[in-house]
């Protein structure tokens, strides 16, 4: 999905919403996530994952088409930690565990 993809949705599921004011919304959320990311704090979506940065330190490092070896700065790495509940129900497991419970 992309960001275009994910506005057209925000509109499906709320049309009393233009487009524009759902574009609005979708960049107001990854502005926010962006600069929580920035300030160096954790981002967590209960059922979906986390958003941590990363702190990779200056290393050594080599170029692959000449062989020399490279210094690499120091820096910053977002990273995305994925939540038990959505890996199951990318899994398709939670599908079962519904189906399960429903049974019962």
């Amino acid at each position: 999905m992309t960001k275009r993809g994910l506005i057209e949705e925000v509109v499906k599921l709320y049309p009393r919403y233009s487009r524009r004011e759902a574009e609005t919304m979708v960049n107001a959320v990854f502005n926010s996530m962006a600069d929580a990311l920035r300030r160096d704090e954790r981002i967590e979506i209960r059922g979906f994952g986390s958003f941590v940065v990363k702190h990779r330190r200056a290393r050594e490092g080599r170029n692959p088409k000449t062989g020399r070896t490279v210094s690499v700065a120091a820096k910053r790495v977002p990273f995305f930690k994925v939540g038990k509940e959505l890996r199951l129900r990318v899994d398709g497991k939670v599908a079962e565990a519904d189906l399960a419970a429903a049974a019962e």
